[in-house]
């Protein structure tokens, strides 16, 4: 025991090495965590972000009064508490009742309602309304990159996206392989892209910067690395942007998407002019044409 109790730290040491490893973890976890999601940068992230925090405070109300009656307590009837009263014949106490069922039933109602109507109105299919015409971009999920293509443009681009400040921006979302979730958190939320489907998402950015784009959804070895890179700018740094592509010299034909098409991660960015603007509902008709694969047993 002598050599356990040498062994044993002293309490200011213990006290001094508790709040030592406090301070790494926080602050580990606040170099590795940017919180996108809380610092919108565009009217529907800033609507959902509110949605969280409104959520999240009315969970608090049931949350945080738990955690402190239970210290409160666990204190007060303490063995050694003679003040504390001891009730064996205690049954039951209406206005408890009350209480334990009334205010989650009125956080249930509550939460509900605000489901209910967010829902609806932060609709991804739901056109935006805005000064400026909508700009389509076509969004095709593969392995483990994602392919953004200008219809109206006839540009391509792969792991970044280019979009101008203020101009409503509908992407059309499918994919030539597995389930991925869309999802760039500092503008919008996230929706699947499903291989045979046509998804939606409506974007507008307040202002211009650089967002972090990924997939929210694993999909394989390579899915760490299938990231991209949003650019809202300025309109005539948009059309610069365009000019650029358009230069690329590159065009998304059959060989160049087969290529592409094969599964590698990390990819670097890359363009394509002209970029190839019926590659979206071609394959979203070649799922859904194909027919059904062969029953072992058949």
């Amino acid at each position: 025991m002598s050599v356990f109790r040498r062994l044993r730290p002293k309490p200011t040491a213990l006290r001094r090495l508790r709040a030592a490893s406090f301070t790494v973890a926080v602050a580990l976890l606040s170099a590795g965590c940017r919180f996108a999601v809380l610092d919108p940068k565009g009217p529907i992230a800033a609507r959902e972000k509110e949605l969280i925090l409104i959520s999240t405070g009315l969970m608090l109300i049931v949350v945080i009064p738990v955690i402190v009656l239970t210290i409160v307590f666990a204190y007060w009837y303490r063995a050694s508490n003679t003040r504390s009263k001891s009730l064996p014949d205690w049954a039951r106490s209406d206005a408890i009742e009350a209480v334990v069922w009334g205010v989650p039933l009125l956080i249930v109602i509550v939460l509900g309602s605000l489901a209910w109507t967010t829902t609806h109105a932060l609709d991804p299919y739901r056109p935006l309304a805005a000064d400026n015409e909508t700009l389509v971009i076509d969004v095709v999920a593969l392995d483990w990159k994602w392919l953004f293509v200008y219809p109206e443009q006839n540009v391509a681009a792969v792991n970044e996206v280019a979009l101008p400040v203020g101009t409503p921006v509908r992407f059309e979302i499918t994919s030539d392989s597995v389930m991925n979730s869309f999802f760039i958190p500092g503008l919008a939320g996230q929706i699947y892209a499903m291989a045979g489907m046509r998804t939606e998402l409506g974007v507008i950015a307040d202002e211009a910067g650089t967002f972090d784009g990924l997939s929210a959804n694993f999909s394989g070895a390579g899915f760490s690395g299938m990231k991209f890179k949003a650019l809202a700018m300025s309109r005539a740094d948009f059309d610069a942007w365009i000019g650029k592509v358009q230069q690329a010299g590159r065009p998304l034909d059959a060989a160049a998407y087969a290529d592409l098409a094969r599964p590698s991660s990390n990819n670097p960015v890359a363009y394509y002019a002209p970029g190839s603007p019926a590659l979206l509902q071609s394959l979203v008709d070649k799922y859904r044409n194909a027919p059904p694969p062969a029953h072992p047993g058949d």
